[in-house]
C-alpha cells in the first residue's frame, strides 16, 4: 500500500539534504514535553538519512512527541553553513538577502509566519569564533532569533511536525516542516562574510565572549559609552529590547530580567562594565524602581550577566551523546 506521508517525508528529506551536502549530519531527537533527547547514535550520511527504514523510525518517534533537529556535523568547528532563525518574515527578507549576495541553500517553514533558512557561506570547515559572528551578523541584519545565532545550532529537519504546542493548528495537530527551498550553491558573498569575520577577530580580540562571539556589523548602533546621556542611555535600551523580542515574548516584563539580559548582551560586545551600569542606570524603565541599595542592585545583576557569560561554553556533541542541545525556536 502506498504511504504518502512516507513519500513526502522522504522527498522532503532527500531534497534538503541535496541542497546542503556535507559527509556527516548530527540528528537530534528531542521530546518536546519533556526536554529530553532520545538515546542512540546520532550521526548519519546522507545515504542512510535518506533510507525508508531509516525515515520510518523517525516518523514513528515525531509521531510519540519527538521534535526532529539536523545540523551538518564538523566535530569541534562549523562545517561552513549558518542556520538563521527567522520569526514573523515575509518574502521580501528573502528577497533582500538574495539581493545582498546571502542567498540560502535552504529554506523550511516550521510552522506558519515561522521561518529557517540555512546559509553555506563556506565550502570548508570554520572556527566557531568566525562563524557566531557571521551568525549574529546575519541575524541582526534580517532581525533573526539572537538566540538561535551561534556556531552549531540545530535547524528542523523537512518532513516531520513541529511538536511545540504554540505551534499547533486549529486541529489540534502539529504543522509539518515544508522545504519551500533546495538550491545547492555557495552564497554569492559568503566568501565575504568570512573574511569580514576573521578581520574583526583580528581586530577585536578582547571582545571575544566565553561562547565565541563576537558584536555583528551593526552592534555600533547598540554600544554605549561611560558618558552616555539619559535620553541616549533611554534610547539604546529600548533598542535593545526590541532587538531580544523582550516585550513581543514578555507582555508583562520582569524589568530585573529584561536588565540582565540587556546587560549580557553589551557585556559579550565588549562593552565596560562601568558604561553597562550606567546604561542600566539611566535607561531601565523606572529606575530604581523599589530597590533599597540601586548600587547593590546594579552590581549583583552585572555579576549575574558576566556569570552567566563565563558559564556559556559547552564541550561539542559527541558521537551518541546523550545531552540535549538547545535546538531553534521555530
Amino acid at each position: 500500500m502506498f504511504d504518502r506521508g512516507l513519500f513526502l517525508s522522504l522527498r522532503g528529506i532527500r531534497r534538503q539534504l541535496a541542497a546542503m551536502p556535507h559527509d556527516l549530519y548530527l540528528v537530534r531527537l528531542i521530546h518536546h514535553a519533556t526536554r529530553t533527547a532520545f538515546p542512540g547514535e546520532r550521526l548519519w550520511t546522507a545515504a542512510q538519512l535518506g533510507q525508508e527504514s531509516t525515515v520510518r523510525f523517525l516518523r514513528i518517534r515525531n509521531r510519540e512527541g519527538c521534535d526532529v533537529y539536523l545540523q551538518p556535523y564538523a566535530d569541534n568547528r562549523n562545517a561552513g553553513y549558518i542556520l538563521l532563525d527567522l520569526d514573523h518574515t515575509d518574502a521580501a527578507t528573502l528577497e533582500l538577502m538574495r539581493a545582498n549576495g546571502h542567498q540560502p541553500c535552504v529554506v523550511l517553514q516550521t510552522s506558519l509566519g515561522h521561518l529557517q533558512a540555512w546559509i553555506q557561506v563556506s565550502a570548508v570547515c570554520l572556527e566557531p569564533a568566525v562563524a557566531t559572528v557571521i551568525a549574529r551578523q546575519l541575524a541582526h541584519t534580517y532581525r533573526g532569533d539572537l538566540a538561535s545565532a551561534d556556531w552549531r545550532h540545530l535547524g528542523r529537519l523537512a518532513g516531520f511536525t513541529n511538536q511545540k504546542p504554540l505551534r499547533r493548528q486549529s486541529n489540534g495537530y502539529g504543522p509539518w516542516v515544508q522545504l519551500l527551498h533546495a538550491q545547492v550553491g555557495l552564497a554569492t558573498k559568503g566568501a565575504l562574510l568570512v573574511r569580514a569575520a576573521e578581520q574583526q577577530i583580528r581586530c577585536s580580540p578582547s571582545t571575544v565572549s566565553a561562547t565565541g562571539s563576537l558584536p555583528g556589523p551593526l552592534a555600533g548602533e547598540w554600544m554605549v559609552s561611560a558618558s552616555c546621556t539619559s535620553s541616549a542611555a533611554c534610547d539604546i535600551y529600548q533598542a535593545w529590547l526590541q532587538r531580544l523580542r523582550i516585550p513581543q515574548r514578555f507582555p508583562h516584563t520582569d524589568w530585573s530580567v529584561a536588565d540582565k539580559w540587556i546587560a549580557k548582551e553589551l557585556l559579550r560586545q565588549g562593552t565596560p562594565v562601568a558604561a553597562v551600569a550606567e546604561l542600566l542606570r539611566w535607561g531601565s524603565p523606572g529606575f530604581p524602581r523599589r530597590h533599597a541599595d540601586p548600587q547593590d542592585y546594579l552590581r549583583r545583576t552585572l555579576a549575574r550577566a558576566l556569570g552567566e557569560l563565563a558559564g556559556n561554553a559547552f564541550p561539542a556533541p559527541a558521537r551518541g551523546a546523550h545531552c540535549v542541545h538547545e535546538a531553534g525556536s521555530s
